[in-house]
């Protein structure tokens, strides 16, 4: 599993439709990328779940845009006018995450676009494996592009890593929030999502994806002084617990699931 590096070359314009300011912007390699910015919001912890969602989502087959690493050079973007835009580039020099853009891709509507139970299912059970809060019916973070559904924007993922709870804790999580899952209506099937999903990923494919991870993002204060490697190894433990274990969060989809259709499949 290999995650290119590229070099920003072209800033073209602010992606103002996220609450953390992304940029769309051209690389060296001649394409253009939805770019989140580690000097906004929470940080570089935003780049990192971004960045496990995303190859998270592949190695489940899910389909998500190509995520590559980004570097923001003290140049890039310097005659933007917006001053909080270029505020926000110069706090983010250095290594960013990118994804490749969608160019003329429609937002997901499950009420106007039909999405099968299973697939439906596979969804809702990612979002709530790696904790992703942020897909909901006023943000689905789903995109038509090609007659194919896309997932896009996983930066609020892993909210354990915002609180104190230890890992093994943190692990357990049920997810309550996936009551707000704008699929969950449509998750019909997650019994059989649930085999699927674990059967299509292994604890060894976790752990690579995770060393992956760039050092510098492993430098917040928020970590409290914890080395790159044990902050590694408890997202490792985080990830490889709870696929050892996904009855809480199963469990929690089925009842939320039957709470909003009386068991029955949309």
């Amino acid at each position: 599993m290999e995650v290119r590096k590229q070099e920003l070359t072209r800033y073209i314009l602010p992606l103002r439709e996220g609450g953390s300011l992304p940029a769309l912007a051209e690389a060296d390699d001649g394409f253009r990328y939805a770019v989140k910015l580690k000097g906004a919001g929470h940080g570089t912890k935003s780049l990192v779940s971004e960045f496990l969602g995303g190859l998270i989502a592949k190695a489940l087959k899910l389909r998500v845009p190509e995520t590559v690493l980004l570097t923001l050079s003290p140049l890039f973007g310097i005659t933007e006018p917006d001053y909080e835009v270029q505020q926000l580039l110069r706090k983010s020099e250095g290594l960013n995450v990118g994804l490749h853009f969608l160019d003329r891709a429609m937002t997901f509507d499950p009420s106007v676009n039909r999405i099968d139970p299973l697939s439906a299912s596979k969804i809702v059970w990612f979002d709530a494996f790696i904790q992703n809060i942020d897909r909901s019916r006023q943000n689905p973070n789903m995109m038509l592009w090609h007659n194919d559904l896309w997932l896009i924007d996983h930066g609020s993922s892993f909210y354990f890593h915002h609180t104190d709870k230890d890992v093994e804790t943190a692990a357990r999580d049920p997810f309550p929030y996936v009551k707000s899952h704008v699929l969950l209506p449509y998750a019909g099937k997650i019994e059989e999502a649930d085999k699927l999903m674990r059967q299509a990923i292994t604890p060894r494919t976790l752990n690579k994806i995770v060393d992956l991870l760039p050092d510098s993002w492993l430098e917040e204060e928020s970590y409290k002084g914890k080395t790159q490697a044990e902050i590694k190894d408890e997202y490792k433990k985080f990830l490889t617990m709870r696929l050892a274990d996904t009855r809480p969060f199963v469990e929690q989809i089925k009842a939320e699931h039957v709470r909003l259709t009386g068991g029955k499949t949309l």
